[in-house]
């Protein structure tokens, strides 16, 4: 690994304003269980950036497009200076010009590994994803779009994560 780089995993996750149905419930026998829905659509999407040891990183966007994408990179090289991070094959990360040409411009302090196609068990971001939509959608309803982004905001921001990613990408190897 080259002097003064860390490495780093991301991930993109979207949150639907709606609510999940995962867990059984008590309700008294004959009554049948009532769940306040939205009907909404409304959607934003979470970027998350952890790091080998322990840094994390999160931040919300209206969309993933190659535009937020190169907007989180700039944070992530903010926040970790040096770094090799490991990515999903997602469209936004490899065939944009413009974040082909960011990456290219920053190469010196940012090089970027991929993932195989088709293997979420390799990064821990999305370990990060699946605890905070249990904690945060599973039979939880928030009236307005606005409650539920604050909701992610604050749990993401406080949440200290204790994960160790170089378990996630050796599996890769094995």
């Amino acid at each position: 690994m080259p002097q003064d780089f860390t490495v780093a995993v991301e991930d993109e996750s979207i949150f639907i304003h709606d609510v999940l149905i995962r867990r059984k419930m008590w309700t008294p026998q004959g009554v049948r269980p009532t769940v306040t829905i939205t009907g909404s659509h409304q959607k934003t999407c979470v970027f998350g950036t952890f790091s080998i040891d322990g840094r994390q990183l999160f931040r919300q966007y209206p969309v993933f497009n190659q535009d937020t994408f190169l907007s989180y990179l700039k944070e992530i090289l903010g926040k970790f200076r040096r770094l090799i991070l490991f990515l999903d094959r997602a469209v936004q990360h490899y065939r944009s010009v413009k974040v082909r040409q960011y990456l290219q411009d920053n190469s010196d302090r940012i090089k970027v590994e991929y993932l195989p196609k088709g293997s979420p068990e390799f990064n821990a971001v999305e370990e990060c994803w699946r605890q905070g939509k249990d904690h945060l959608l599973i039979s939880r309803y928030y009236p307005k779009f606005e409650h539920l982004k604050d909701a992610i905001g604050r749990y993401y921001r406080t949440r200290r994560f204790k994960l160790d990613i170089t378990k996630y990408l050796l599996r890769s190897v094995t």
